[in-house]
């Protein structure tokens, strides 16, 4: 959770999660983009360098909250190579995409413009993050969380986000076959709409388990 500056006893207490990695222990030591402190590029590799990475580990399942989306969409990074990251050092260094917030906000098709930069960075990351670092067991449940602000969707938007289900292994995508999704990250006008609930309760479902409600 790169966005948290303090704990979270709830990821701990509720959630069972064993670890909870945050912008306090991440070693992350480059510029803020906003109000991410770090870009997305950077959470990712982190989560390789403390987790993936490990040897003879066993199966994990993992959050990432990558923030880089996030309002005001004022500086958005670039990916870079990945052998470049390091501490996140050289993203100081680069040329980010730069405008003000009191522009963004007073020009609704400015704001539209970086927001759709800000998501083409989001999943670029994650699109090169799978090729450099993912393996036949790697499976990615891509979502957002909500809407963007009223000055990109307008008024009287939907709480509708897409879902995506990346993996390697053709036998996980047969395991969702019957939901009717297709190919791709950009939902068709005629995509199935469920509940977030709704969707847990089907991936578990899929994969041999039962749906544990709190």
């Amino acid at each position: 959770m790169p966005g948290n500056r303090r704990a979270w006893p709830e990821g701990s207490n509720f959630y069972d999660y064993d670890r909870i990695y945050d912008r306090r222990n991440l070693g992350y030591r480059g510029p803020d983009f906003g109000i991410a402190p770090m870009p997305d590029q950077y959470s990712l590799l982190a989560l390789q360098r403390r987790e993936l990475a490990k040897r003879h580990r066993a199966p994990l399942f993992a959050e990432v909250d990558l923030i880089s989306s996030h309002a005001p969409w004022t500086r958005i990074p670039r990916l870079i190579p990945w052998d470049d990251v390091g501490d996140g050092s050289d993203f100081d260094r680069l040329q980010a995409q730069q405008s003000t917030e009191s522009g963004l906000f007073g020009d609704a098709e400015r704001a539209r413009a970086a927001y759709g930069q800000s998501i083409e960075y989001s999943l670029s990351t994650i699109f090169s993050f799978v090729e450099r670092y993912g393996n036949d067991n790697l499976v990615l449940v891509v979502l957002g969380d909500h809407q963007p602000a009223t000055v990109v969707t307008g008024q009287g938007a939907s709480h509708d986000v897409p879902i995506s289900v990346i993996a390697h292994d053709p036998e996980v995508i047969d395991q969702i076959a019957r939901w009717n999704w297709h190919d791709g990250v950009l939902p068709r006008p005629w995509a199935p709409l469920w509940p977030m609930a709704e969707f847990r309760d089907r991936f578990l479902a899929a994969f041999g388990s039962s749906p544990t409600r709190r």
